[in-house]
């Protein structure tokens, strides 16, 4: 299949090669070829480069792993994004965001193919050897050095052809064993609780470092149980993603992925795990049993690529991912529930947390019902404690109008409606440990819109460019703004 032509733009980059030599020529991408140790050095430059907005790093001269290279922070702005589905770096946030929600619309098969580059090398059995992989050490006080921060998991369903991509943190204990996250609510958890546990048998995985960016930012969606994450990653890419499959299992995995891992999650063992400083900003939970991953066999590239993100105070990888993941999940949820919903971002600043919602405000306690529909769903009962909802003249993805939105039109006392008592996160900062361990939670809902039953002469008229001037005079200033103005 050929890849899709949109417009000005091409299909995304099929393998992160690809990518960096397109985001060179963007100017988003920085060679760093001193020497960098693993040991917290590389974590620090990036995430230094994520608090500052600057570009991803791609380190040529790590200590004790001079045949590896490491990108860092592949897709940890707006601009990387852009240039990972195949549009310019300068497409507005909104833009790429509806970008994202028509391809969900259309789901496009992957190929399958009999062998790929991440097979160029194969390890095995006594040979494997997780630290002959330049496995950073990502923050000071993390428990280990974590190999799956910017990844994806992979499992397979024994009953079914669905093979389930997750990201889920990962960390090394041992040369052949990982501990790391698979928690029953999530869709991998679903089938090692769900089919393997019971028939006390460990569940084949496998894990992709390195894979194309869309494909790894994809696999942090849930589209739910039987859906294939490797169909809408095609779908964003405009070209189908190329599958082989593992050595030693029937899970197919991405072809042009970097390093691939292959090995078992065991249904009979835990290993202590953690702390990881997360992407709430915060480190908050604690070291603590987790489930155990026994790697068998390690394939990889002709001088592979690592990737990697550090998690924590956005914007990051994660953030990012998240941001255009989610605002599109709320967007199509409230469309099916009718809401007359024009808009909707979850802001990467605001880490998962908080969802801003543009209405056309048609009856009262629009807000509320809004707030009730997100905070009862799964992305936001688990993930979300603020709404911010805005009329539809306020542009969600401008923080400097939702913010000034927020505190002129949400009344401090009747615009706020709280929940008290409502699930929450282990890893929502605000909670106290004992409400952290019982996932208790709360949530707050913020009505930023123009009640309904006020008069039209009683709503203050906003004193802006764009309200303010006829248009004839804001087509002048426009016209000439370059000429006159333009810094």
């Amino acid at each position: 299949m050929q890849p899709i032509k949109r417009g000005f733009e091409m299909a995304g980059p099929k393998d992160n090669r690809e990518y960096i030599s397109r985001l060179k020529e963007s100017g988003d991408i920085r060679s760093v070829k001193r020497v960098v140790h693993w040991d917290l050095e590389m974590g620090a430059m990036v995430r230094r480069t994520c608090e500052t907005g600057g570009p991803s790093l791609l380190f040529e001269n790590i200590v004790d792993y001079p045949e590896y290279r490491v990108f860092g922070a592949p897709i940890a702005t707006f601009r990387r994004f852009a240039v990972a589905i195949g549009k310019k770096p300068e497409t507005p946030v909104g833009e790429l965001i509806a970008e994202y929600e028509v391809a969900m619309g259309r789901p496009m098969k992957p190929v399958i193919v009999s062998s790929g580059p991440c097979q160029e090398n194969v390890v095995k059995g006594d040979d494997v050897d997780l630290f002959s992989l330049p496995v950073p050490m990502v923050h000071e006080g993390d428990g280990g050095r974590y190999i799956g921060t910017w990844h994806i998991n992979l499992a397979k369903d024994p009953d079914s052809d669905w093979v389930n991509w997750g990201m889920y943190r990962v960390m090394l204990t041992s040369e052949k064993v990982m501990a790391g996250l698979c928690l029953p609510t999530s869709d991998q958890g679903k089938i090692f609780y769900g089919k393997y546990v019971p028939k006390k048998r460990p569940m084949p995985f496998a894990m992709a470092i390195g894979a194309d960016p869309v494909s790894s930012m994809v696999s942090m969606a849930s589209f739910g149980v039987g859906v294939n994450e490797a169909d809408y990653a095609g779908a964003l890419l405009g070209q189908p993603v190329e599958l082989v499959k593992a050595v030693t299992s029937d899970i197919l995995v991405p072809a042009h992925a970097e390093i691939i891992l292959e090995g078992e999650l065991f249904h009979n063992a835990v290993a202590e795990e953690g702390p990881f400083g997360e992407y709430t900003g915060y480190r908050t939970a604690p070291r603590t049993n987790r489930s155990v991953y026994k790697v068998n066999v390690i394939t990889f590239r002709n001088n592979p690529i690592f990737t990697m993100t550090c998690l924590g105070t956005p914007v990051d990888d994660c953030a990012l991912g998240m941001a255009v993941i989610r605002s599109v999940d709320i967007k199509r949820f409230l469309v099916d529930n009718g809401v007359p919903v024009t808009s909707v971002f979850v802001p990467p600043e605001g880490a998962m947390m908080l969802g801003v919602v543009g209405i056309k405000a048609q009856y009262s306690n629009i807000a509320q019902q809004i707030g009730q529909l997100i905070f009862g769903a799964k992305f936001g009962g688990l993930w979300m404690s603020s709404l911010i909802v805005v009329d539809e003249d306020v542009d969600v993805f401008n923080i400097s109008e939702v913010l000034h939105s927020l505190v002129t039109k949400c009344h401090p006392v009747k615009g706020i409606t709280v929940l008290p008592r409502a699930i929450g996160s282990p890893l929502f900062p605000f909670l106290d440990v004992n409400d952290r361990i019982l996932s208790k939670g709360c949530k707050a809902v913020y009505d930023c819109t123009w009640p309904i039953e006020w008069p039209k002469g009683d709503i203050p008229t906003k004193a802006a460019f764009s309200t303010m001037y006829p248009n004839d005079i804001q087509e002048r200033v426009l016209s000439k703004w370059e000429e006159d103005c333009a810094v």
